[in-house]
């Protein structure tokens, strides 16, 4: 490595905070381990939209102590620069590794860059910090928590007082105020002065919780749960119990938080194998529904019984759970991402009610005016905006519970609904293409490739529409995106802003008479998202 290279890792060895770090980079600088330290010190984590997320280690370009102490005073310049000095900031994480750390350093720094700090007493969801920052009235919240990412990374999401991740040009003007932080030792940091809260605004939440569903409803479904090995159970149980709903049946192999996420690849819902042992806890115990959250749990994953047990898509459950609240008489706003399926605006045009497309991630869906009811496709569903104006897999799962309990008292289950919903609407079919890479380059000329020669058709469908939506559309911001619009379908090609993956969302609708003829439009809509994927891979060169 070159000497400046040398020295700025050495310059990092000697003001980091935490002795682990410190040997293990101490330990690549003895080796001499140029690829390692290059790519360590090759940069800086870029502080966006969603923060900051990456592997822990040392080194700028890892997450650990000292990027974290340099997130949190730049977050609390911004905090002074905008007029919010001596203003409440709330500090929620999860169980991964140093996420209790990190929260620590963070509520030192706000402390003594004259802000008033409060910790949530323990791990606990994400919703319940994002609840936290409006029922307290603070300035803004911090999570630290890298949500289904591997075990190895972690993350710092940011909210403002509003209680909704931070935005541009939020997240500009904090990532300036971090790039000039000078030395670690100017910034103040405390050994005291924070409070730690206690249970309060957890019951407060759980309270909350109360309000998702309908008085006098059917509490009768049974449901097996997963964890996922994160901080779901405790909150969750707590709040099937104050609803009366059946006790859920643990997993018990993924129960309790564990950083190691021992019995999956990556503890994500929507990952192959992470839900096969909460499918061989429905053989034996035969529930009426599988629930499954994230590790921070703000995703909630449903499984039901089709023939064998299998995962409902995102957008199935979107359009389940918008299908449930317009039957309950709701109103105001729906909203979902651009990568979420058409149904929920099929859905919401024949109750009459208002209905939005935004960029994905909640941080956007949870800003639209007078809203209701948001969901996005990977999983996320916000059900009471009032409450947590984020993604919530407790309150999320309540309401699931509470639509089978329904339906099962009928006589009828989820699939039964979703039938109805595709004769009355259409069959809204999806499906993804993810791609994850080593290499970042590999995103960068797929996108070019596509650019530079969009396809003219898919699966045998001519193109319509091309949008680079880059340039933003009437209706939305800038984003790195292409939108093709196709005769029955569309494809939304990006990539992930949290993952080293390239995401392709597919969507087809096949016109359904009855339900005698579901059969077919499912094979139809099957055969069609096979061959668009075929045909969109070989257009990307993927």
């Amino acid at each position: 490595m070159t000497d400046d290279s040398l020295a700025r890792a050495e310059a990092w060895l000697a003001e980091d905070p935490d002795p682990e770090t410190r040997e293990e980079l101490r330990a690549l600088i003895d080796a001499g381990d140029v690829a390692e330290l290059t790519a360590r010190f090759g940069g800086t984590l870029q502080f966006g939209t969603a923060g900051l997320r990456g592997e822990l280690g040392a080194g700028p370009m890892r997450m650990n102590r000292s990027v974290v102490i340099r997130a949190a005073a730049g977050l609390a310049a911004y905090l002074r620069a905008e007029g919010r000095a001596g203003g409440l900031v709330v500090i929620g994480y999860d169980a991964r590794y140093k996420s209790a750390d990190f929260a620590r350093d963070t509520a030192a720094v706000m402390t003594g860059a004259g802000l008033r700090a409060v910790l949530l007493p323990r791990p606990l969801p994400t919703p319940v910090l994002a609840f936290a920052i409006r029922h307290l009235g603070a300035v803004a919240g911090v999570e630290v928590t890298a949500s289904h990412n591997p075990p190895r990374d972690n993350g710092y999401k940011v909210y403002l007082g509003d209680g909704s991740q931070i935005v541009p040009p939020a997240d500009a003007g904090i990532a300036a105020e971090i790039d000039a932080v000078a030395a670690l030792a100017d910034v103040p940091r405390p050994e005291g002065g924070w409070e730690t809260l206690d249970d309060a605004v957890l019951e407060a939440y759980l309270a909350r919780t109360d309000a998702v569903l309908a008085e006098g409803s059917a509490r009768t479904a049974r449901t097996v749960y997963t964890a996922m090995h994160g901080v779901g159970k405790d909150v969750l149980l707590a709040a099937f119990a104050r609803a009366g709903f059946p006790e859920p049946v643990l997993v018990a192999e993924q129960a309790e938080p564990d950083p190691a996420f021992p019995t999956v690849a990556f503890p994500n819902p929507e990952e192959p194998g992470a839900m096969d042992l909460a499918f061989a806890r429905a053989h034996e115990t035969d529930p009426d529904l599988i629930i499954a959250n994230d590790p921070d749990a703000d995703r909630c994953a449903v499984a039901v019984k089709d023939g064998e047990w299998r995962m409902l898509r995102g957008d199935e459950v979107g359009a389940l759970l918008a299908a449930h609240l317009v039957k309950r008489g709701a109103r105001g706003t729906f909203a979902e991402s651009i990568v979420s399926s058409s149904l929920l605006g099929r859905i919401a045009e024949k109750a009459g009610l208002p209905f939005e497309e935004t960029l994905t991630g909640f941080k956007w869906i949870a800003r639209v005016e007078g809203l209701r009811y948001g969901y996005e496709e990977a999983l996320g569903y916000c059900v009471d905006p009032e409450g947590v104006r984020d993604k919530d897999g407790i309150t999320a799962a309540l309401l699931v519970t509470e639509l089978a309990s329904e339906l099962k008292e009928q006589g009828r289950t989820l699939l039964d609904l979703l039938d109805d919903l595709a004769v009355e609407h259409g069959l809204h079919a999806t499906d993804q293409l993810s791609v994850r890479v080593q290499d970042l380059s590999v995103i960068a000329d797929a996108m070019g490739r596509l650019r530079e020669r969009p396809p003219t058709a898919l699966a045998g469908l001519a193109v319509t529409r091309a949008e680079d939506l880059t340039k933003g559309t009437g209706t939305l911001p800038p984003t790195d995106g292409l939108r093709y619009t196709l005769d029955g379908a569309r494809v939304i090609v990006r990539p992930s802003g949290t993952e080293p993956k390239l995401k392709c969302y597919l969507e087809v609708v096949v016109p359904v008479a009855d339900h005698a003829g579901l059969p077919a439009a499912r094979d139809r809509a099957a055969g069609l998202l096979a061959d668009i994927k075929r045909d969109l891979s070989a257009a990307a060169g993927i």
